[in-house]
Parts: structure tokens; sequence; C-alpha cells
């Protein structure tokens, strides 16, 4: 019994240790800083991927609008920032709850709509708001973007370089992609599989479906606005072209390659998608060929996903497990 909690916590420490030691040391040493920038995006789609996760993946409702709230989120951010000159502490946490009211303002009339249906229709909310985004120049600025012109800055530290940037990045990633692994590894995340898997019978079975559809699909949004602020910030500049329906169908990839109801499996897929197009650079026009090759044959031969939902799922049990010293099974036995 003692070496399962040595292990959860040696896998962690591990996934850390990448995370925040060898990837940014490796990149130090390679010295491009384009190749930071490239690593702070795969983490922030990492974001994406693992909220779209949580209401496609594990609620099963086929969102073709995700990237919309991932821009509500970075132009809230930008905003705020830039006309109101509110510091990155602040515009961080009101990012997300713009586009998690938005999302929850989106579900209410939409929740009881299934299937194809709820995708159109949150493929029209992504639209609509895209052409806000674009056409709302008083506000927006139209097609020309809003600039944010003062660094990161927390508690009076100015992150200024690619790297310090990396590192808050970095950092925002794990809190959120753990805030939803122990959301989709809980009573929470059950209830929402059971909704998935036949809503009527879970109705039957006391869970308030409607109710919980809403809260998965603001949680999930929530978490598109964090990301689109972390954006915002790091980079210093949005447009409207950054949140298109293409982003969108590419979020959705990430997640179907990955494994649909699979965190792990989505985190992989984005990193997949972020880091092949760049490491295919040498074929020049042909590389987005050969990710489309790489993208149909892993869909192809692993159709539940490079990582499957059953695979996380026991591995969700065996961390659980560990952590609570085998005691209790939090709800899954």
């Amino acid at each position: 019994m003692k070496a399962h909690p040595m292990r959860a916590k040696l896998l962690t420490a591990a996934i850390l240790l990448l995370v925040l030691a060898v990837v940014p040391a490796a990149l130090s040493a390679i010295g491009k800083s384009y190749y930071m920038q490239v690593a702070n995006s795969a983490l922030i789609f990492c974001i994406l991927a693992a909220s779209m996760n949580l209401i496609t993946g594990t609620a099963g409702l086929l969102c073709l609008g995700h990237a919309a709230f991932f821009g509500i989120g970075a132009y809230t951010a930008a905003l705020l920032a830039s006309n109101y000159g509110l510091p990155f502490l602040v515009t961080l946490p009101l990012s997300g709850l713009a586009a998690g009211l938005a999302g929850a303002m989106v579900a209410l009339p939409t929740m009881r709509l299934i299937s194809i249906y709820f995708a159109v229709a949150t493929l029209g909310v992504g639209e609509i708001i895209h052409v806000t985004l674009l056409n709302w120049v008083s506000v927006t600025r139209g097609p020309m973007g809003v600039q944010i012109f003062e660094p990161i800055t927390i508690f009076g530290y100015k992150f200024t370089s690619l790297l310090s940037i990396y590192y808050v990045t970095a950092v925002l990633a794990c809190i959120s992609i753990y805030l939803i692994w122990r959301m989709t590894n809980s009573y929470f995340g059950n209830a929402l599989r059971s909704v998935r898997e036949d809503d009527q019978c879970a109705e039957a079975m006391g869970i308030n479906v409607i109710k919980l559809k809403i809260q998965a699909f603001a949680a999930s949004t929530f978490f598109a606005g964090i990301a689109g602020a972390i954006m915002a910030h790091s980079v210093g500049y949005i447009s409207p072209d950054s949140f298109q329906f293409s982003e969108s169908i590419l979020i959705l990839a990430m997640v179907v390659v990955g494994g649909l109801g699979s965190l792990p499996g989505g985190i992989l897929g984005a990193l997949l998608l972020i880091m092949l197009p760049e490491a295919a650079r040498g074929l020049g026009d042909m590389r987005m060929v050969a990710v489309g090759v790489v993208m149909f044959l892993s869909i192809l031969l692993l159709p539940k996903g490079i990582l499957g939902e059953v695979s996380a799922i026991q591995m969700a049990r065996r961390q659980f497990n560990a952590a609570w010293n085998g005691r209790q099974s939090v709800g899954w036995k």
C-alpha cells in the first residue's frame, strides 16, 4: 500500500520538473526566442484543450464555438489593461469570469438542444462573437486589434523576458489543468459522464441534467477565458483573426486526437498539433499536408485517441487512491 503514494508523488514531481525546469532549460540552451514563443503557445492550447475536454469529452456536448470564449477572455484582459491600467492579477480572474458568464448565458437557452443541434447553435454563437469583435470598432478597435504596452506584473515584479513569461504561463497552466483534472475525476465528473451516456437515465436517478450541463459549460468557458487572458498579456497584442471558427476546430481536433474524455490525452493532442507543424517546417508548403496525414492516421489507427478515456480514468483512480492511502475510492467502485 505504501508504493502507491510514492509513485503518485514521483509522477507529479516528474511532470512539474519537465514543465518548469527541463523544457525552459533546453529552450534557453538553444537560444532561439521563437521556440520559447511556441512553447508558450503550446501551454495556452493545453489549457484550451483541457477546458474543451470537460464539455465535449466528459459531458458529451459538441461545442464548435470554443474559440469565441477564448476571445472574450483575451479581449476582456486586453481592454481592462490598456484602457484602465488594471494589473495582470486583476484582469486574469475577471477575464475568466467574463467568459464563464458569457458561457452560462449561451448555455441557458441551448442546453435543451441535443447532438448536432447544440453543435450548430454553438457554431452560430461563435460566429456572432467573432463578428462582434471584428465590427465593434469603438470598443474592440476592429481588425486593428488591441495592444497591451505594460508587461505582466505580479507583486511589483515585471516579467519582460520570454523565459519569465514562460514560467508564468507554465505555472498558470499547471494550476488550471489540475483544477480541471479534479473536476473531471470527481462525483461531478462522474455525473457528467452519466449524462453523456444516457441523460434520461441520469435524470431518473435524481440528477438535474440541465443544471449540470450549464455548470460544466460555464466552467469550461471560464478556463477558456483564463487562457485568453494569458495569451493577451504574454503576446501583448490580440486581433479577431485569432478567434475564428478554424481555431475552434483546431481545439476540437486536439481533444479528438488525444482521446475524447481523457484529460491527459487532450493535453498530448494539444502538444502534438502545436509542435508537429513546427517540426515539419523543413517540408515547406507540404508541412500541413504532413500534419493532416498524421491526424488521419492517428484517428484511423487509434480511434479512441492517443490516450483513451478508460486509461485516463484508471490513471486517476490510482492517483486518488494513492492520495487517500486506499481508504476511499472516490465514488467509481
